[in-house]
Parts: C-alpha cells; structure tokens; sequence
C-alpha cells in the first residue's frame, strides 16, 4: 500500500497524448467491466459487476482513444470521511486501476494518475492512498510513499484481498 499527500503533478514535457481523460459515464459500465477483466483474470484487480461500475461511474475517470474510441484505461477515486481516530479530513482511495495492454507503457497510466492527482488535490483530501499487486513505480514517480494499513480508512483496509 502507498500514499501520497494530493499534488498536482507537474506537466510533462511529452507531445499531446493520443487519447483524452474524462470523467465516466453509467453507459460506460460494460466496457469498464471489459478493460478490467485481464487483470481480475490476474488476481491484480477485484472482480466488479457492470450494474456496479453504473452505480460507480462518477468515481472514475477513463482514458478514451481519440474521436470518441474505445476507453484504454481507467482509474476510480473514491473519497473516505475521517472516521474517529483516522486523523483530519477526508482521504481518497485510487482503485481499479488499469490499462489496456496495447497501451501500456504509452503514458495513459500516467495520464490517468495525473488527472486523479489533480482531483484529488480539487477536493482537498488529506492523503490519496492506492493498494498494488505491482511494484508501484509509477505510484512512486508520482510521489506516492509505502506506508502501512493503520493511515489507511479502516473500512478499505478491510476490503482489500489478504493475497
């Protein structure tokens, strides 16, 4: 698990991205379920429902090909209230997080980080903390730090898979 304290990230000097980041939609769900199915297959993401992603659609943001294309990644920001003793303010929680494999290593993933970045920072949450079956270095390019359970909103710690 790493946090970060939400800051903008500064611009990049790379040409203008071959895809655009929006916040998703409810029609959007079935294809969300689609691009994170490989990595539930995996074991690095948690298998979710498309009624589910619907419901959730406001928490994500996607990377979409250019004209309106297929989305080529996506990341989920949900916000935790500090509960009693879990400190001051609310904290988010990046999750789901996923690129399509034809895009990795492209910048969508950080494309994405960035804008979650950004909102996060928007909404002036304390501390933005992301849980990965990786080695978490885009995470950590982006200033995020290992840090244990006991920062963490209690109730996403105990969501979270054992493994």
């Amino acid at each position: 698990m790493i946090t970060a304290s939400p800051q903008p990230a500064p611009p990049p000097s790379l040409p203008a991205p071959a895809y655009s980041v929006r916040s998703a939609r409810a029609e959007d769900a079935a294809e969300l379920a689609e691009l994170s199915r490989p990595f539930v297959r995996s074991g690095a993401l948690r298998e979710r429902s498309v009624p589910l992603y619907a419901a959730r659609a406001a928490d994500f943001l996607v990377a979409q090909a250019p004209g309106g294309g297929l989305i080529e990644g996506s990341v989920g920001l949900r916000v935790y209230p500090a509960a009693p003793g879990e400190g001051s303010g609310s904290v988010g929680v990046l999750y789901n997080f996923c690129v399509a494999g034809h895009r990795q290593g492209s910048g969508v993933g950080a494309g994405l980080l960035r804008a979650a970045l950004a909102m996060a920072h928007a909404r002036s949450l304390g501390a933005l903390f992301a849980a990965t079956t990786g080695g978490g270095g885009l995470f950590l390019r982006y200033g995020f730090a290992p840090t244990t359970t006991r920062r963490a909103p209690s109730s996403w710690v105990r969501s979270l898979d054992p493994r």
